[in-house]
């Protein structure tokens, strides 16, 4: 492997370990999700010790984002959403939206814990603790016309069932996460070849995306919620089907591709998301359907056909979205990566994360294990052929 591609490679590491100082800056901290748990299994057991006959078989579990690890904290809080299924497994289709969730209300307005926390959303029971994240309840049954174990859940209106299931749904990703890419330049085996006296960097500990399909659909949320402060929030597309899409084409990639790098791999799921939806043209106009492939019946684009808007703000988010990406993937130093990665992920966000590598570097130059190479930009560590570097906090075009 020659100098460039050694440099290329360090070029890829330093991105990859950017964005993943980003997306774990955004996820809900250790802490969040020990209380969160603490939270929902206190519920869960105040729930089941109702006297009320139609919560006898109540059971409390997770769904959405802190299930399946893709959560993304909004923009300009810490607060999180927990999104959890009551689910009721005896209760029969002939039992109402309203009635079961009425009883759920019931039982939560009649804890002194619980009661100064409940709002009720059209579907659901929200529990809000504040500065902290929110609990949302939403009542679930089993559907017995589903052969994959699917469920019922309220519509909005609460005046029929509409089918889901949230533990087929987060089975299917977690399954399709578990997925692994053939990446064709192996970093580690990279530098173990390469001649001994060559000017190259070691390779970063613990490099790359921790989970590359959740970092994806972290990446995309995140660019999302940056991209709609600005345009019609109504209109930005559902957390659902960006990480249907996007696992869809996760599955697709790596299981037909390989790839130079992980940041090609993330390239190329982006753009191949919008072909994961099926497009008919029903009387002259464009019906769309992303179908839910754990149950039947659930359409995540059933709004884009009665609002036409979402499908275009759908597409032109998109568009934006991977040409950030890919003039990412390219970027040539720290500058242009800061700049690259606050249209993506915010400036805060962004800012922190160079900050890290910024100190890391830093550190390395009063350690006298900075350098630079002929061929290999800075470098950290000791190596052949290179000279050492003034301490100072300026940081040059090359990473």
């Amino acid at each position: 492997m020659n100098y460039m591609d050694h440099r290329d490679l360090l070029r890829q590491s330093h991105l990859a370990a950017l964005i993943e100082s980003v997306c774990q800056s955004l996820e809900i901290s250790p802490s969040q999700n020990q209380l969160a748990r603490q939270r929902y299994e206190g519920v869960g057991d105040w729930l089941a010790r109702a006297d009320d006959p139609l919560l006898v078989t109540i059971a409390i579990r997770l769904q959405g984002s802190v299930a399946i690890g893709t959560t993304v904290k909004p923009i300009g809080t810490n607060e999180h959403d927990v999104d959890l299924v009551a689910h009721l497994r005896d209760v029969e289709v002939a039992v109402s939206p309203a009635s079961l969730k009425k009883s759920i209300g019931d039982r939560l307005r009649s804890s002194g814990s619980y009661a100064g926390l409940l709002e009720e959303m059209p579907r659901c029971w929200r529990l809000n603790y504040a500065n902290e994240f929110h609990l949302d309840i939403t009542p679930s049954i089993p559907n017995p016309a589903c052969r994959m174990g699917g469920e019922l859940v309220p519509d909005k209106s609460l005046r029929i069932w509409r089918a889901s299931n949230p533990q087929g749904y987060r089975a299917k990703f977690d399954r399709r996460a578990a997925l692994a890419p053939r990446i064709r330049r192996s970093i580690g085996k990279a530098f173990d070849s390469a001649r001994a006296d060559a000017d190259i960097e070691p390779y970063p500990e613990n490099p790359g995306l921790k989970g590359i399909l959740r970092r994806v659909v972290q990446i995309a949320k995140r660019h999302r919620d940056v991209h709609f402060i600005d345009e019609d929030v109504a209109l930005a597309p559902l957390s659902i089907i960006i990480t249907t899409l996007a696992s869809r084409a996760y599955e697709y990639c790596v299981t037909n591709f390989e790839y130079d790098d992980e940041l090609e791999l993330v390239c190329d799921i982006f753009r191949r998301m919008p072909d994961m939806m099926q497009v008919d043209v029903v009387n002259g106009r464009q019906v769309w359907h992303l179908w839910n492939q754990t149950t039947e019946g659930e359409n995540f684009c059933e709004k884009w056909n009665n609002d036409p808007r979402r499908a275009v703000a759908f597409h032109s988010w998109h568009a934006k979205a991977l040409l950030d990406l890919e003039t990412l993937a390219a970027a040539e130093g720290l500058d242009q990566m800061r700049r690259l990665l606050g249209s993506i992920f915010g400036t805060a966000p962004a800012t922190k994360a160079i900050d890290a590598l910024t100190e890391r570097m830093n550190r390395a130059r009063s350690g006298n294990l900075l350098s630079v190479g002929r061929a290999a930009g800075l470098i950290v560590g000791t190596a052949a052929r290179s000279t050492p570097v003034r301490a100072n906090t300026f940081f040059g075009a090359d990473c």
